[in-house]
């Protein structure tokens, strides 16, 4: 990705008023060597346009839309009003272009004045960028404009511009230049041509930009060029004139073109290193000037690349002239890119030079920073540049297999991967049988980590931990790096194991080294789930690092990762069990945001447990049930034993009680009598009982969980259990028993202000009579008051759907009572057309409806779905 240089050399004045016309966005589609480029640089020079200008272009070796949206973001903060409007992002491994462009679209919105965004090579990008180039587009404000150079026509949705007269159009012939403009292009290179001859050259390359450019250049300096002719087509003319330069040219310069061109960007060292000579430097400091087709990428001039077309042909020159070097050139420009610092064009060389050993070797070492910078796709495309043959039987490259289908392929095949790669870990050269154990480990904890198996992961969480403490830096170059990853990795392993204590160590040294290291990604997942772990022993320590965790994902541009969604939810949590419900549910939507097909399933567990929460306090008893019970299906793919599901029961079970279904919800209970000595299932019990009007059973119930006979996962639990017990105690006219039991759940509550046990279970009249004679008279205040503020909705009555809701499903409904068409509501949900068609499809089926609206009012009266502005007075 780079940016744009000085004007061209012949004006064009027409193409660049088209330019600077007022349509939102400009396309420029044309064949190589066409002056799109050009063209674009002399209208951001000519127009002053440069400190309002974004530019990027598309490396076509870079096919990670992560690192497009990066270069996209750093361009547009380099922009006078985009400095001021434009947030920072940085790469991580679970952050998307989608999400990119959505923080994109929120930071643009405050714009005041124009800025352009030009992207040129637009034909290189993947079809998934594109996708979300597209989004940005149609979604934009009207201050960001847009300038796509391509080489042909790309798929995106344009049309409803076109016919706004929002798209100005500059195509091929739009490009070509005329008479007067190559009479331009041929006095500015010093060469003078009869009318005739230059007539013929116009005509011959049919005005073609890179064409005249060649022809100028091989006519500079010549004795009579007036005696110069071109026959053939545009490819037979092309390749002549790039004869008749390279033949003006002195043999070292000649040397260094074709020997270089094996590169997608050279500089002065590697120019020297590859033709043998020296002053590289400057010859292409002076082919730049010259517009000899070589162009400067920095803004030193230290780095340059041939325009495509000249760069084809140098190497079809350099197989006709050295086709035995050709392999040899590859190998020595691996050796100085890995030297130098430059993994990904050094494998890309190695992998040409067919040096397996050297590609492979470099792939292993680098692959943990790829990872974590979040350049899955550029790992994937390498690995398609290696033989299948050679994945099956190196251990690291099959390792590394693994950990790539769990983005571009299935768990099942990553399990496959690692089969190979641990069967072919016994036969690893001497010098790599230290690192090859790294990358094993580390793909069986991601493996593991994304199906929920918590026992491997924090298994293999500590022998990364072990083998990289050993202090061989040779050995293990990428220790340090995985060392930060295991503490981390360890720590949330044990955070969904609920050994918080445990957990709360592991992560804290994990980001402690994160941070010495300078990966701010881990640093910010160590501190997410730190946060998460001490929700359930301080939401004073949680608050703290979970607020730590949001500034720096705000910081870089990662509030759409999992890693943020855990930080959410833990202040989402807090925030409802304070009975903070409107703060609780912003938090919900944020976490929900990052809910993505590939999400694993223990933090998707816990984004609908926060949503089924947040519904049980607010009165919507079936939109919890769905919640809770999408929940319970995921606590299931996570490894036994697993204390999630049976909070998930739990609430399961409370939800059926809300809407009435109480033998729905005993027989839900009776299906885990193994674990009814659980506090959390025994209070399940209670609450049932309660509701049939039976206080001896629930204080029965409740009796081992008060004493602390059954175990509970967490202290606020108890606080149900008390207040529980002191609503049965009065049922049964036992005063001074009830005032008792409510006086233990205040001391409870009053500790991190827990208020949401009392108002799942409203007794505003055993409060009021016990306020006068308890200690926490301000805490009853404050739990009164929420209640008569009508932060609750009532609950509402009815059957829940035949069939539970999917999380997706609930997003699409949630878009359902708004204006928003079928396909708006795709293209806000980052989805295609036909995947909301089939989830409103399914809606319809499960609801028992055949319109949007039906749906829309049922969901109301189910709870699915907030009141209407005019039903509820607000």
């Amino acid at each position: 990705m780079n940016g744009p240089g000085d004007g061209g050399l012949v004006a064009r004045k027409a193409l660049v008023d088209r330019l600077q016309g007022s349509a939102r966005v400009a396309v420029v589609s044309a064949l190589a060597g066409s002056g799109k480029t050009v063209l674009l640089r002399s209208w951001v020079a000519q127009a002053s346009l440069a400190g309002r200008t974004a530019w990027v272009t598309v490396a076509g070796d870079e096919r990670d839309p992560q690192q497009f949206w990066l270069a996209v973001v750093d361009a547009l903060k380099r922009t006078g009003p985009g400095s001021a409007s434009v947030q920072a992002m940085s790469a991580a491994p679970d952050l998307d272009g989608w999400s990119m462009v959505e923080r994109l679209l929120m930071d643009s919105a405050s714009l005041e004045d124009l800025v352009w965004l030009v992207v040129d090579d637009v034909h290189e990008l993947a079809t998934e960028g594109l996708q979300q180039l597209e989004l940005l587009i149609m979604r934009a404000p009207p201050h960001l404009r847009f300038v796509l150079a391509s080489r042909h026509d790309v798929r995106l949705g344009l049309h409803r511009l076109r016919l706004e007269g929002n798209l100005s159009e500059i195509r091929t012939p739009d490009l070509r230049f005329g008479s007067a403009e190559a009479r331009q292009l041929f006095a500015a290179a010093g060469v003078e041509l009869p009318e005739a001859s230059a007539q013929l050259v116009l005509e011959r390359t049919e005005g073609w930009a890179a064409g005249l450019r060649l022809a100028a250049l091989s006519l500079t300096g010549r004795p009579t060029p007036g005696q110069f002719a071109i026959s053939g087509s545009e490819r037979t003319v092309a390749e002549y004139l790039l004869t008749e330069v390279l033949d003006r040219q002195s043999i070292q310069v000649r040397r260094l073109l074709l020997r270089t061109s094996i590169l997608e960007r050279v500089n002065g060292a590697l120019a020297d290193l590859l033709s043998g000579g020296s002053g590289g430097e400057r010859v292409l400091h002076d082919l730049e000037e010259k517009n000899a087709f070589v162009v400067s990428l920095d803004t030193q001039r230290s780095w340059f690349r041939y325009h495509t077309l000249f760069a084809d042909l140098l190497r079809l020159e350099l197989r006709r002239t050295w086709p035995d070097e050709i392999t040899d050139l590859h190998r020595t420009a691996a050796e100085w890119f890995a030297e130098h610092g430059y993994p990904v064009q050094a494998i890309r060389h190695a992998q040409a030079a067919q040096n397996w050993d050297l590609a492979s070797g470099l792939l292993a070492d680098h692959w943990p920073g790829l990872h974590l910078d979040g350049r899955a796709t550029t790992v994937h495309d390498l690995l398609g540049g290696f033989p299948i043959e050679r994945i099956a039987t190196d251990a690291e490259l099959a390792a590394i297999a693994a950990t790539d289908e769990l983005s571009h392929g299935s768990v099942e095949t990553a399990n496959h991967y690692l089969s190979l790669a641990e069967n072919a870990a016994a036969s690893m050269p001497a010098h790599r049988a230290g690192q090859a154990p790294l990358l094993l480990g580390t793909a069986r904890l991601l493996l593991a980590r994304h199906r929920g198996d918590l026992d491997v992961v924090a298994s293999e969480a500590k022998n990364l931990q072990d083998m990289t403490a050993i202090p061989d830096p040779m050995r293990f170059r990428v220790g340090r790096d995985l060392h930060a990853l295991a503490l981390i990795s360890l720590g949330t392993a044990e955070h969904w194991a609920t050994r918080f204590a445990d957990a709360g160590a592991h992560l804290e040294q994990g980001r402690e080294l994160a941070h010495r290291l300078g990966r701010p990604y881990l640093e910010f997942t160590g501190l997410a789930y730190q946060a998460s772990a001490e929700v359930f022993q301080s939401f004073a320590l949680a608050t703290e690092h979970g607020r730590q965790a949001i500034d720096l994902a705000e910081r870089h541009g990662w509030t759409d990762t999992s890693a943020a969604g855990m930080a959410d939810i833990a202040l989402g949590t807090i925030a409802v069990w304070q009975g903070k419900l409107d703060e609780a549910a912003l938090w919900s939507q944020r976490a929900e945001r990052t809910i993505r097909a590939e999400a694993r399933p223990g933090v998707e567990l816990a984004i609908h447990y926060l949503r089924g929460v947040l519904d049980l306090a607010r009165g919507r008893n079936a939109a919890a049930l769905a919640s809770f019970r999408t929940g319970a299906q995921l606590a299931d793919l996570l490894a036994a034993p697993n204390l999630s599901a049976t909070t998930m029961r739990f609430f399961v079970s409370q939800a059926l009680v809300r809407l009435g279904e109480i033998d729905d919800a005993e027989q839900a209970l009776a299906a885990f009598h193994d674990d009814h000595d659980r506090g959390e299932l025994r209070i399940a019990t209670a609450v049932s009982r309660l509701a049939t009007g039976d206080p001896h059973t629930v204080i029965a119930e409740l009796a081992p969980v008060l004493d602390g006979c059954a175990p509970l996962l967490w202290r606020s639990w108890q606080i149900q259990a008390f207040w529980l017990e002191a609503i049965a105690r009065d049922a049964l006219d036992d005063p001074g028993a009830a005032g008792r039991a409510l006086e233990h759940a205040l001391d409870l509550a009053e500790l991190d202000g827990v208020l949401l046990w009392f108002l799942l279970h409203p007794a505003p009249d055993l409060l009021e009579r016990h306020a006068g004679r308890s200690a926490h008279a301000a805490l009853i205040a404050e739990i009164q008051s929420l209640l008569a503020a009508g932060q609750l909705a009532t609950p509402v009555a009815g059957p829940p759907p035949a069939e539970s809701l999917s999380a997706s499903e609930l997003r699409v409904l949630r878009y359902l009572p708004t204006n928003l068409t079928a396909p708006e509501i795709a293209r806000e949900l980052s989805v295609s057309h036909n995947t909301i068609r089939t989830h409103m499809r399914n809606l319809y089926a499960k609801l028992g409806t055949h319109r949007r609206s039906e749906t829309v009012t049922r969901a109301r009266g189910l709870g699915l779905l907030a009141p209407s502005a005019s039903r509820s007075g607000r």
